[in-house]
């Protein structure tokens, strides 16, 4: 699942709106075959949610470029061909804006001077999660993309099929919870009936599906909007925000109605708490959301 939103959402959905026409016709037909694979880097020890503080580099030689720098939680790296990459071209004292400055790289996986380790999880998830290195990585101008020092520019264009990608991902786990929890309840026998019979047991469940088909409805005004091309930024991080809430409340009434049962390799369960919570704090964590919704819609003052 990760990988859907670190390739095709990300990574992809940004050659295609700004690719060049080399660029669209070198990736994208490979990569929609399932040929070529993309991973997604931006965070940075320094710099999980605070992009700003960016501080990979890749300094100007002529027309090309030098990569140096370290990226950290990056989803499958090791089944990637090319990771799309975001570094500071220059640097933050001489920009009018904290935003200029950051250009946005196409980069070989194979190329010198990349490394990458994995990073030892406690998530529960197909997906890995690595550090990636990189050591003087030489880059062309065939391999920026968008505008050098505009990176950031392109970048907030898929904030929001991001937002609706996490959103739907968590509820699509909700709904199946729920299901795979209803089917139990109807079966599992106590006391002369089935357990689903039960208040109890009954409205934890009825209570997460009704949020989960709430997020639902948010996530298709919000990629409605943004299928229009109108400002859709409200409408999905409330769509990503709910989703995850409803997804961990699904998973855990889904987990409390099959008893023991539910912790077990068979019925897969657990499994899904892993990466539901997970949704809740990444690729942006909740208390950001509720920043945007306060500031940017409700017209609060910034904190930050």
């Amino acid at each position: 699942l990760l990988m859907y939103v670190v390739g095709p959402t990300m990574s992809l959905g940004h050659i295609n709106q700004h690719g060049t026409a080399a660029q669209k016709t070198r990736y994208l037909p490979d990569a929609a075959a399932g040929k070529t694979m993309f991973c997604f880097a931006i965070t940075e020890p320094t710099a999980g949610s605070n992009s700003m503080r960016i501080q990979t580099v890749a300094k100007a030689d002529g027309d090309r470029f030098k990569l140096n720098g370290s990226k950290v939680f990056i989803t499958g790296v090791d089944v990637s061909d090319y990771a799309v990459v975001v570094a500071r071209t220059t640097p933050h004292d001489q920009v009018k804006r904290k935003t200029d400055g950051f250009t946005v790289f196409i980069v070989d996986l194979k190329a010198k001077g990349v490394d990458f380790h994995a990073i030892d999880m406690s998530l529960v998830n197909p997906e890995l999660q690595f550090t990636l290195f990189f050591d003087d990585v030489d880059l062309g101008p065939e391999d920026v993309l968008g505008e050098v020092d505009k990176g950031f520019n392109i970048l907030f264009d898929l904030l929001n099929p991001e937002r609706v990608t996490v959103g739907a991902m968590a509820c699509g786990i909700g709904r199946f919870a729920i299901e795979k929890a209803v089917d139990y309840t109807a079966e599992r026998v106590v006391f002369n009936g089935p357990i689903g019979a039960y208040q109890g047991v009954q409205h934890p469940l009825a209570a997460a599906k009704t949020q989960v088909e709430l997020s639902s409805l948010m996530l298709r005004q919000a990629a409605w909007q943004f299928d229009r091309g109108e400002e859709a930024g409200a409408a999905a991080n409330m769509a990503k925000y709910a989703g995850a809430e409803a997804g961990i409340m699904a998973v855990e009434a889904s987990l409390q109605a099959h008893g023991g049962n539910g912790f077990t390799h068979e019925y897969g369960l657990y499994d899904l708490y892993s990466i539901a919570r997970l949704l809740r704090t990444a690729p942006i964590n909740r208390e950001l959301i509720l920043n945007y919704i306060g500031e940017k819609v409700m017209g609060m003052p910034r904190s930050y």
